[in-house]
């Protein structure tokens, strides 16, 4: 089961923006004499405490989380250097920062005009501007635009896995390590790996979820202002968080029409970025135009989608095994979506959603899917939490999702397309 949305107050005298663990709710009452101090406020006094010490120091889960998160980068980096003799004699670092990446550092180094002599440089609109300008105020410090960008994942990641631990803790103690490993031992965490966009966007974007879970609606936009800075997935977030505010009651019902404007602010710098293209090129929409030109992203009937994809694996067979697991993400992303509808689970609906549109039907044939695959949590989540109760599931899960990572980090490291 995929459980992904706030949870109600357990009474109605709770604050509102308290959050039951499972095991504060399974407590038992207990009678107390007059020696004794408030049960509620020796709780109350050590969960502060313990919020406050876990947010800095971290408790067991959270170490747990950064362990998982080391030593699969150790594994990673064991595995590049085993893949790589008779396939590549590349730098480490160029191995890592292909493509999206050199795009990144591209606009960093240059702006959108792109380096000089640069023939393609309207693809660079496609991207938005928030790893360019981290990078451009990273170099002040990283001389080296790869090694900048390689870092920036290497950290965001590490986040995420914080982030996602905790988020995880929230539905239900003790699956924290479950749902890391699950997200960790995907097809596709090679891009935690990369110098890519979809860490930095994780690393704040869980945390807006979370937030919002918490009932912190407004560091929550504020997180998620800054994700809608380096994707126009931002969008999708602002989408759930958006249902997620209308239907828990810890949101509109709990804060008021007060918070309301908090949950406009994701969408300010995607609005800033189209001003700033119409200003550049007099096109609002030139980063949309741009993925349609140099990547043939345009609508097009989803099964239409799938036959042109189905098509290019048996047309071009060096990508055959890329485009065969994009069709195998696409129907685990719409089954995903069809289980949210089915659950009434309608804040991971409305996030997941638009991304199927976007994908499966906003796209000539399914590009990146597979890679976007990384910001379905609730997906994570479901694993994690049904892993922890059943380990038979998780088991399952690892026995297919883990060879398909390993290939995935070999081929990727080694300038093969995935995802």
């Amino acid at each position: 089961m995929v459980v992904t949305e706030i949870h109600k107050p357990v009474a109605a005298s709770a604050p509102a923006d308290a959050e039951a663990t499972p095991g504060d709710l399974a407590a038992p009452a207990q009678h107390l004499t007059p020696a004794q101090p408030a049960t509620g406020e020796v709780r109350g006094e050590a969960t502060a405490a313990g919020a406050e010490r876990r947010w800095w120091v971290g408790g067991p889960a959270d170490r747990t989380a950064l362990l998982i998160w080391f030593f699969w980068h150790v594994a990673a980096y064991v595995y590049m250097v085993l893949a790589a003799p008779g396939r590549t004699d590349a730098p480490l670092l160029d191995r890592l920062t292909p493509w999206d990446s050199d795009n990144f550092i591209t606009i960093a180094q240059h702006g959108y005009d792109g380096s000089p002599g640069m023939t393609d440089a309207p693809k660079l609109s496609a991207f938005f501007p928030g790893i360019p300008l981290l990078l451009r105020y990273l170099h002040v410090f990283v001389s080296d635009w790869s090694l900048a960008i390689v870092l920036v994942s290497l950290v965001a990641s590490a986040v995420v896995a914080v982030a996602l631990s905790r988020l995880s803790e929230s539905f239900k103690e003790g699956t924290g390590t479950w749902t890391v490993l699950a997200f960790f031992l995907s097809p596709f965490a090679v891009f935690m790996l990369a110098g890519y966009s979809e860490a930095p966007f994780l690393a704040l974007a869980i945390p807006a979820w979370l937030l919002a879970r918490r009932g912190r609606w407004e560091a929550a936009a504020v997180c998620a202002a800054f994700a809608s800075s380096i994707r126009v997935s931002g969008l999708f977030l602002l989408a759930g968080l958006v249902i997620q505010f209308l239907v828990a009651d810890n949101g509109l019902r709990g804060k008021g029409w007060r918070t309301v404007p908090w949950l406009a602010l994701p969408a300010v710098p995607v609005l800033a970025y189209m001003a700033y293209l119409w200003s550049r090129t007099g096109d609002l929409l030139a980063w949309k135009h741009a993925e349609a030109d140099y990547w043939g992203r345009f609508a097009e009937w989803p099964w239409q989608v799938f036959v042109n994809t189905w098509n290019r694996s048996l047309e071009e067979s060096v990508l055959r095994t890329s485009y065969r697991e994009e069709i195998l993400a696409a129907l685990v992303l719409a089954a995903l979506v069809v289980w949210q509808a089915v659950r009434r689970r309608w804040g991971n609906l409305a996030y997941l959603a638009p991304q199927a549109v976007a994908l499966l039907a906003m796209s000539s044939f399914y590009m990146s899917v597979g890679r976007a695959s990384l910001l379905w949590w609730p997906l994570y989540l479901s694993v994690g939490i049904a892993g922890a109760r059943r380990p038979w599931v998780f088991m399952a899960y690892l026995a297919v999702a883990a060879p398909v990572m390993a290939i995935n980090v070999g081929n990727f490291t080694t300038g093969a397309w995935v995802g």
